[in-house]
């Protein structure tokens, strides 16, 4: 919606402009638009008492933007960092360093945060060097070997980093077409072996995840790691590599071995949980089917600190920022950057990952795509994996994010959709969207776009390498200054 020009901007079969003569029909236009789409979304007329039942009295401010505080959107993060102190500068472009042949059939990209990184194809994991201008790739693949395997014989479609980056464990989706798995393949990643298949199970019954993840945002450079957090439709909960008694289990005498249930909950029914993430201390964040996002601290998983409504579309991925400041949740259209940022009753600037935000928190804004980018998508092709760039170290902020849709890594500069003054925001009504971004264009769909760990940011670039991955292909792009 441009406001100065009174015009309309919508992709249907092709991109359109609607134009309207005065502000008046301007106005009643976008008024009438946001009424339709709450009652499309949710079902109800759009007055004020279904917003209420809809939003709650604690998040109006998403019903209502106009109403909401958006104070702690300017928040300042201090950085103290002096390598990251670098300006971000306005012209920057994303410039390819070099590409890669794959193995082929790739399917998902796991970033090292140390020496390595890896490709999980359908053959077995490919193995990358690290460096300060992107990936390198060691002609070293580990096969998988499933001929006794009692976990499927499907390619893993998730990979996960433990032990100081020696370990990696794989998940295999039980059938295809669905996320959810039995069990976990660990991979020595020295010896390129699989070394133990471990099974879920709760009370002696076998059950199933359909994710997991390390427990904070820095815990797979440890080196002692034995605990990782699983996700499934009902199941929010920590396992524990560990047999009971302290002792790391004898693998050799057990017929894939069960992981011990440590912490967690089985919810009764309907919270659709679809992905999760970590912060820097451990906190949970929970997207799920009807797009609410849910906190929860590391020390209960039984009951969220607080549930962010749900705009009408699922959330299918979700990241964090370190500190725990800012989340974001990827849908099929766009994506929602949440502040968590509150003020208590004693004046002191809390997360809502730490206690009830209440109606102190303000309304989210969006990502999109403007509509010519959105046609040239093409109609298919769905929003996934919104990422923010990767930092494991307090007092540093996080400088861009980024997402994929069918050939685009889409990138935007963090600093930029955080300042209310951004021309985007100008003559907005509703929640505020954000168009300014910048896009990498594949010859074939990307499975994933990730920015490397802040460790492999250089002096003359303020961000480490963002890596694309397509099924064929790896490529590593550097923010430039140069135009």
């Amino acid at each position: 919606m441009f406001g100065d020009q009174r015009r309309v901007d919508f992709v249907s079969k092709g991109v359109w402009a609607l134009k309207l003569y005065t502000d008046e029909q301007y106005r009643r236009f976008v008024t009438e638009f946001q009424d339709y789409l709450f009652e499309n979304v949710y079902g109800v007329q759009a007055t004020e008492e279904n917003k209420v039942k809809v939003y709650g009295k604690e998040f109006l401010g998403w019903a209502k933007p106009e109403a909401a505080d958006d104070s702690a959107w300017d928040y300042d993060d201090i950085d103290q960092s002096p390598k990251s102190a670098t300006p971000v500068r306005p012209s920057q472009d994303l410039m390819e360093e070099f590409e890669e042949a794959a193995n082929g059939g790739v399917q998902s990209l796991t970033l090292g945060a140390m020496d390595n990184s890896f490709l999980v194809s359908d053959t077995g994991v490919q193995v990358y060097r690290n460096f300060n201008h992107g990936i390198h790739g060691k002609g070293v693949v580990a096969k998988f070997d499933s001929g006794g395997s009692s976990l499927g014989r499907s390619t893993p479609k998730k990979a996960l980093l433990m032990r100081a980056e020696t370990n990696m464990l794989l998940m295999s989706p039980l059938k295809e077409g669905k996320p959810q798995a039995n069990g976990i393949q660990q991979l020595d990643i020295e010896t390129g072996k699989i070394v133990t298949e471990w099974k879920f199970q709760k009370d002696g019954t076998d059950i199933t995840m359909r994710d997991i993840t390390n427990d904070t945002k820095a815990s797979q450079l440890d080196p002692s790691e034995s605990t990782f957090l699983g996700l499934d439709d009902n199941r929010l909960c920590q396992w524990d590599m560990r047999d009971r008694a302290g002792m790391v289990q004898n693998i050799a005498a057990a017929n894939s071995p069960v992981l011990n249930w440590t912490q967690g909950h089985q919810f009764s029914r309907g919270t659709n949980f679809q992905c999760f993430a970590t912060t820097g201390d451990g906190s949970i964040v929970v997207g799920s089917l009807e797009g609410k996002i849910r906190l929860y601290s590391k020390t209960s998983m039984r009951q969220a600190k607080t549930a962010f409504p749900g705009l009408g579309s699922p959330i299918t991925h979700v990241d964090v920022t370190y500190d725990g400041k800012w989340v974001l949740g990827t849908t099929d259209t766009y994506l929602v950057l949440i502040c968590t940022l509150f003020t208590d009753k004693d004046g002191k600037t809390k997360t809502a990952f730490s206690g009830r935000a209440g109606n102190k928190i303000p309304a989210p804004r969006l990502l999109k795509l403007t509509p010519l980018d959105s046609h040239l998508a093409g109609t298919d092709n769905r929003f996934h994996g919104g990422h923010f760039s990767w930092v494991t170290e307090n007092g540093k902020q996080e400088r861009h994010l980024v997402a994929t849709v069918g050939k685009f890594s889409v990138v935007w500069d963090f600093q930029q959709v955080k300042n209310s003054a951004h021309e985007c925001y100008r003559n907005q009504q509703g929640l505020k969207s954000c168009y300014c971004y910048r896009v990498l264009l594949k010859d074939e769909s990307i499975v994933e776009s990730r920015f490397m760990h802040d460790n492999y940011a250089v002096t003359d670039s303020p961000e480490a390498p963002l890596v694309v991955a397509t099924p064929m292909k790896v490529s590593s792009i550097s923010l430039s200054g140069k135009r």
